[in-house]
Order: structure tokens, then C-alpha cells, then sequence
């Protein structure tokens, strides 16, 4: 058999893999080293005191022959896709129905996965810096061309810099997919209302999709920044959202995301006719994907009862403050900090002009701190690291000094 080759052209290792292999040589050639993460978006606090209950429950639920659960339904249970579609979205004044929305494993599956519904000749944007998977899952589908300079030859990049506050606005060359997210990862920052209202009209005007990441959209606290693209009139007709538990309920190890395509989203087939996409998307689902575990889906539904809000907004304060103190933090050790207002993630550089891996080892061995280099998120990320504020708030506390005394 023949491989797909595409595979073939992508860097030899994805970020975060490259960034685990260099701690764990670091770690082997210095045992007693105490190195705190501050580098990959994981959770620290424990999963909603209303999720383990329900979980708990749901695992009864499969002990017994009356409430035993077999397979689910591909989209997702019923009982989950009511809570999201009244809580994320009715409750906000935005119009999504249940049946648009697409229970999954967590959005990084879904982002990736996407692509089996758009046709390998479409034109791909996607931002820099910005989320590898954007980028590499449509490589492995062969949208991507040539590696270039450090670009792919067939993609249209969206230049995120300090000039345009790391916010992209609409080019003049057409695409027919555009991948925005917001709040960004990594860059922290977040879109108006009105330069949001911008990328709708682009849409509306080239015939393009946007898929639209608000995987960190609990974490928006600025007046004027919308939670969902949905907000903007007319996003119905040209945007798909993803969205995640991971980092407003700590589901990182339980996994589990959903995905809205509204059936006012269409593409087109080769004639020229309209295609709706949620019919495709629900096709994709059912023949590649069994559904979401039952004992996380009730584990998710618990956290639109009134205790599930409450813990998930304590659980998102606590890491705010710790983006809080790295924010502060840096900015007194004299780094140019961006994001971390509406966003875990702080984007900084340094005053001594350092390179991101430069910057990374600095950190690492120096300061005992992990970073994410910001050059792994495109060129534009070159001389920038992140850091995430996810970690303890001990551990946050005793980086920030560790990071002041490399300083000075």
C-alpha cells in the first residue's frame, strides 16, 4: 500500500511532544530538579464537586439492567444537548437549537476532524500564531501544498502581530474555510464585537465557512467581547463553533466537547447547489464516531444545575487570578505581556531579545520553569513564549519569583 504522504511533509514532531521530550531530558540529566509546568494547558484543581456526584450516579446507572446504557446516540445524548443549547445559548439570547449541536471527545478531535466535510481543494486561513492542529490536520488532508520558508505554500496566513494587537482582520484574497479563535490560544486576546462583525461580513461575501474556537470562552470578562460567534447577525449562515469542558470543568482527562452546525450553514456540491453542512457533519459522526461516554455526558449536564455553575465559575476565577499574578508578574520583570485579561494564557516577550527556544531553555534552566515557545505556533510567534495560568496557585506564586530572579 501507498501512505498518505502528507504525513511525510509535516515537521518531524508536533509542539507539545517536542516540548515534553526537552523537560523530559532536562529532568534526567537534573533528578533533583523541581520544575513547574507553565507550559501546556492542562487543569490543576479536581473536576465540580456536581460532575463526580453525577458521574458517580451514571455508574450506578450501568450496574443496573433497568438504566444500563449501551451505545448512545452518535450526536449525543438528548439530555446534554438540551442543557448546552438553553444554558450556553438560549439563556444568552442566541439561537442554536438542540439538534445543531454535536456532542464529541473534546474540541481538539473536532477541529481536526472537520475536515472530512470540506473538499481538499478548498483554501484554507488560519492565523499565525496560532493552534497547531489548524494547521497539521489540514496538511494530513492535503490542503497545504509545499512547507515554504516555514509556511505551506496553498494556505492564506492571517498575520497576528503587536501591530494589529495580535488580531487579524479579513484579507483581500479569498478563502473558503477560516479558522478564528477566541479568546486565542496562544496569544491570549480576544475579538470585539465589531472586528468580529468584520470576519461575518467576509464570510457572507466569499461564500466562506469559519470555524470558530471558543473553547476559552468562560474565561471572557471584558465588556463588549462576545462568548460566541453566534452573536454576530448572520453567523448562522457562515460559522461553525467549537466549544470544550476541558478548561472551564477540568475535563481534560475525561474529554468532552460539542460542536454547533446550524442548519442555515450550507456549502456547495460541484453543480453549484446548496449542501447542508449539519447533514454532512451528521453523517461524518455517525459512520466514524460512537458517541461520547454516557458517564460523561451526565457528568457535563451536571454543570448547567445551578451548583454545577457556580463551581465551574470558582474553578475559572482561580485560574484568572493566576493569570492575574503572571500577568503582573512579568510585566514588573520588564517582559511586553499581551492576553491574560479575558484568557489562562499570557503572550510575552522578553527586553534582551532572546529566541523562543532560547527563551524556553533560559527558563528551563535557570529558573526551573517550563514555557510553551511561541515560535511553535507559526513564524510570527518567533522571540515569544506563553504561559498558562492553570498550574496551583502555589506553583504560579513560586514561578513568578523564580522567573523575577532570572531577571534581574
Amino acid at each position: 500500500m501507498l501512505i498518505n504522504n502528507n504525513f511525510e511533509k509535516l515537521p518531524e514532531s508536533y509542539l507539545f511532544s517536542t516540548v515534553a521530550a526537552k523537560l523530559r531530558e532536562f529532568k534526567e540529566a537534573n533528578p533533583s530538579a523541581d520544575v513547574i509546568r507553565m507550559d501546556i494547558g492542562d487543569v490543576t484543581l479536581p473536576i465540580p464537586a456536581s460532575a463526580l456526584a453525577a458521574m458517580h450516579r451514571a455508574v450506578d446507572d450501568m450496574a443496573d439492567k433497568t438504566t444500563f446504557h449501551g451505545y448512545g446516540p452518535e450526536q449525543g445524548y438528548a439530555f446534554l444537548r438540551d442543557a448546552i443549547a438553553e444554558g450556553d445559548y438560549r439563556a444568552r439570547g442566541v439561537d442554536i437549537r438542540s439538534d445543531e449541536i454535536f456532542i464529541s471527545d473534546g474540541a481538539k478531535s473536532d477541529l481536526g476532524n472537520l475536515g472530512d466535510i470540506y473538499a481538499a481543494g478548498n483554501v484554507v486561513a488560519v492565523t499565525d500564531p496560532g493552534y497547531p492542529v489548524y494547521v497539521d490536520s489540514n496538511v494530513i488532508d492535503g490542503r497545504g501544498g509545499e512547507l515554504v520558508g516555514g509556511r505551506w505554500s496553498n494556505f492564506i496566513y492571517l498575520d497576528c502581530t503587536e501591530e494589529n494587537g495580535f488580531k487579524p482582520t479579513p484579507p483581500e484574497a479569498h478563502a473558503d474555510v477560516v479558522f478564528l479563535c477566541s479568546p486565542a490560544n496562544p496569544t491570549g486576546v480576544a475579538f470585539t464585537r465589531s472586528e468580529l462583525e468584520a470576519w461575518v461580513a467576509y464570510a457572507r461575501r466569499n461564500n466562506a465557512v469559519i470555524i470558530y474556537d471558543s473553547a476559552y470562552c468562560a474565561y471572557v470578562t471584558s465588556p463588549g467581547v462576545p462568548r460566541s460567534i453566534y452573536e454576530i447577525e448572520g453567523a448562522r449562515e457562515v460559522a461553525i463553533e467549537v466549544r470544550s469542558f476541558s478548561k472551564t470543568a477540568g475535563f481534560t482527562g475525561l474529554r468532552c466537547g460539542y460542536t454547533v452546525v446550524p442548519d442555515t450553514l450550507c456549502g456547495f456540491d460541484p453543480e453549484g447547489r446548496k449542501v447542508q453542512l449539519r447533514k454532512l457533519w451528521n453523517r461524518r459522526q455517525t459512520t466514524k464516531f460512537n458517541g461520547a461516554s454516557y458517564i460523561i455526558q451526565r457528568g457535563a449536564e451536571s454543570l448547567y444545575s445551578e451548583q454545577g455553575r457556580a463551581e465551574t465559575e470558582q474553578n475559572v476565577a482561580y485560574y484568572l487570578e493566576n493569570t492575574r499574578i503572571i500577568r503582573d508578574s512579568v510585566a514588573k520583570a520588564g517582559f511586553k505581556v499581551f492576553g491574560g485579561t479575558d484568557s489562562p494564557y499570557v503572550w510575552m516577550r522578553s527586553p534582551r531579545g532572546e529566541g523562543s527556544w532560547e527563551l524556553f531553555e533560559k527558563c528551563l534552566r535557570e529558573a526551573n520553569i517550563s514555557c510553551t515557545p511561541g515560535v511553535g505556533f507559526g513564524a510570527n510567534g518567533e522571540g515569544y513564549i506563553r504561559l498558562t495560568g492553570f498550574n496551583t496557585r502555589e506553583k504560579t506564586v513560586e514561578a513568578m519569583r523564580r522567573l523575577a530572579a532570572m531577571m534581574k
